[in-house]
């Protein structure tokens, strides 16, 4: 199937690798749009604490309290924490394609039904949410399992920045979706976002394959040249991960741990972002969801900007891949860190507040090359296990952070309370990059090439 994404010369096409990165960044984009549009409506589905308070009609209201919408901002990420470990195996056995590609069109479905399901109660919205969680929590590790396949080793940079497509779907659902509100009402808002998850499934259904061997349209140069780019790296075999290695392995727990701090402080955002910027800092809807996009549009602009920048250091080889991620840990995790340190001191204009969060997380595009990007180095063959596995952990912070911010709002919801909130971020993102300078590394792991079915004696890892 040839299918050109973007505009051409006569005689020239793009190549498939390239149609295959931007699929990517959609399939991310419609699975954040799923996950984070609920944390904007919710505010217009729920009645204000003070009922003198005159609202718009943007559709019916509910008597949810802080605790309830904890609870609800939570209910993805319970469902999502089940299926991340699997997700990475599940795609290495059936393919990234057919995982993630019938888990959007569920979610499509299940998108469409929130507004009846509010209709009926707290624990219909939650049941449908954590389906949708449920659904979304292949996403990722699928899509580093076909980069682990598609992305020769000097563009990993630039495919590892394609998943900020879940930081776009933030950037542009947020606004729409409040626009959508005020405009059309918040049933609406789930609607659309349905309608264009669906329409999007369909195209990733025709222009992606599991493997470079596997495309239909792909020429036999670019197919070569993948292929040998790759090496021995990356085997066809389908074996179960080398799970007692994983284990053991320093390397895999520091990474473990960077993505933890790195997904602390994005899950805060996304699930509390817009609360803060409406019912703290007092933008109505349209703005609150507008200026709430900011800082996922800087982390975006910054996560392809840090990307293209590794790749062409490692093209270069002016340093080697381990001090590429470890370095990269400044503007990932310890500049955000101090962001949020200066916030919780500083933070009392409303304006210089969406300035630091913007700066924080715009810093933390550097991701791409850390946390995003170090499965694919430790065990190519096992990227997307290895994602899942990771991402299993790092999705408590989705679970967590609005239950600590309930917790510190439950009496009084001012810019005083929310210091507690951004110091405990801080600590999360900075800690966790201590560690990996540490302990991590950017070397291909001996048990990448290990095959549990066989008797293979056992192996060290190797050096950091």
């Amino acid at each position: 199937m040839t299918f050109v994404l973007l505009p051409c010369l006569k005689g020239f096409s793009i190549p498939k690798r390239f149609n295959i990165a931007v699929m990517l960044f959609m399939m991310c984009l419609m699975s954040y749009m799923a996950r984070v549009n609920f944390s904007l409506n919710i505010i217009a589905m729920t009645k204000p604490k003070n009922s003198s308070e005159i609202v718009p009609d943007q559709g019916p209201r509910y008597e949810w309290d802080q605790d309830d919408q904890a609870l609800l901002l939570g209910a993805y990420f319970y469902g999502y924490l089940i299926t991340s470990l699997p997700g990475g195996m599940l795609a290495e056995r059936f393919g990234g394609r057919a995982v993630a590609g019938y888990s959007c069109i569920l979610t499509a479905i299940f998108t469409a039904l929130t507004p009846f399901a509010a209709s009926w109660g707290v624990w219909a919205v939650f049941l449908v949410r954590f389906i949708i969680g449920f659904l979304g929590g292949v996403v990722y590790p699928c899509c580093h399992c076909l980069i682990s396949k598609w992305a020769p080793p000097v563009e990993k940079g630039k495919f590892v920045a394609a998943l900020m497509g879940g930081t776009f779907g933030t950037v542009i659902t947020w606004p729409i979706s409040g626009l959508i509100v005020e405009s059309m009402g918040w049933p609406w808002a789930f609607y659309m976002v349905a309608i264009f998850i669906g329409l999007v499934t369909l195209v990733w259904f025709i222009i992606v394959d599991d493997s470079p061997a596997l495309h239909t349209t792909i020429s036999i140069e670019e197919r070569d040249l993948i292929l040998n780019s790759l090496g021995g790296s990356v085997s066809t075999k389908k074996k179960l991960p080398p799970f007692k290695y994983v284990a053991l392995s320093l390397p895999f727990w520091s990474l473990l741990l960077l993505h933890y701090g790195n997904m602390w402080g994005l899950f805060f955002l996304i699930t509390a972002a817009p609360k803060f910027m409406s019912e703290v800092l007092g933008f109505n809807l349209s703005s609150a969801g507008f200026l709430s996009s900011l800082p996922h549009l800087a982390r975006l602009i910054c996560a392809f900007g840090f990307g293209a920048i590794a790749d062409i250091i490692r093209r270069k080889e002016l340093i080697s891949v381990t001090k590429i991620r470890k370095i990269f840990c400044i503007p990932s995790h310890i500049i955000p860190g101090v962001f949020l340190i200066i916030l919780a001191y500083f933070g009392r204009d409303p304006y210089v507040c969406v300035a630091i969060i913007t700066f924080s997380l715009g810093f933390n595009g550097a991701a791409t090359v850390t946390n995003l990007a170090n499965s694919q180095d430790l065990a190519p063959n096992y990227a997307g296990t290895l994602y899942g596995t990771i991402n299993f952990v790092g999705t408590t912070p989705g679970i967590f952070s609005p239950m600590i911010v309930a917790y510190f709002t439950r009496d009084e919801n001012t810019i005083d309370q929310w210091q507690n909130i951004f110091l405990i971020g801080a600590g999360a993102y900075i800690v966790p990059a201590i560690i990996f300078s540490i302990l991590g590394s950017g070397k291909i792991q001996k048990w990448n090439d290990i095959d549990n079915d066989s008797n293979e004696k056992d192996v060290a890892n190797t050096k950091l």
